[in-house]
């Protein structure tokens, strides 16, 4: 990939673990853990698309609540564990190969970033406890436009901040449908398919595919 200026992460799925936190409590969840942590990103997602569409805004931590109370609900999960729970999405775990791979990419001077749903604290909080806020030169948050990625005024935040054009980025993340909002917005998307999954039908054919951030380093 030539003439690259910017590589731009998604932070939930891609450089953090989701299920980390419900993992951290299954013994006291029990065998369902893996099925309630499903659950609650899928319902935390399907929020931030129906409030944008609703033009009714609350930020991902709200939103991260929300679809819990509801989680917890479905799986019938003590409520007593919901403060626990949320603290400990305050400080997900960021895959096995997040660390060294940023680090790779810093050495070779690409200016790095996140373009995530979540709101800024909660991303700063995320990536210092982590130890990452010396490898990211800025962290983007949809806060700055009040409306969820796949909006294509998410997508701009970047592009206005560095001035470069749209295909002089390549953006990253585990979540189909944000590959295919960054990459019909004009990105040069690669999907992070870390669980050889199905990539949807959303009208865009993804050019390139990886199983880890690892892989990153080969084909740049």
């Amino acid at each position: 990939m030539k003439n690259i200026k910017a590589i731009i992460f998604d932070a939930y799925g891609t450089l953090f673990d989701v299920n980390s936190a419900a993992e951290k409590c299954k013994d006291k969840i029990g065998d369902k853990w893996e099925g309630f942590a499903n659950f609650w990103r899928t319902t935390q997602l399907e929020y931030t698309w129906l409030r944008s569409l609703m033009r009714r805004h609350k930020d991902f931590w709200q939103i991260t609540e929300d679809s819990l109370d509801k989680s917890m609900k479905a799986f019938n999960i003590d409520t007593s564990l919901k403060n626990e729970l949320l603290n400990l999405y305050r400080v997900l775990s960021p895959f096995k190969e997040v660390t060294e791979t940023l680090k790779i990419l810093k050495e070779k001077n690409f200016k790095l970033a996140i373009l995530s749903n979540g709101t800024p604290s909660l991303l700063d909080e995320l990536v210092k406890k982590n130890r990452l806020n010396n490898l990211f030169d800025n962290i983007f948050s949809i806060e700055e436009v009040g409306i969820y990625k796949p909006d294509s005024k998410v997508y701009d935040i970047p592009v206005k901040k560095y001035n470069i054009k749209k295909n002089q980025i390549i953006f990253l993340s585990s979540n189909t449908w944000d590959v295919s909002g960054a990459g019909n917005y004009g990105y040069k998307a690669i999907w992070v398919n870390r669980n050889n999954g199905i990539f949807d039908n959303l009208d865009y054919n993804v050019k390139k595919e990886i199983k880890n951030l690892s892989e990153l380093i080969s084909i740049i």
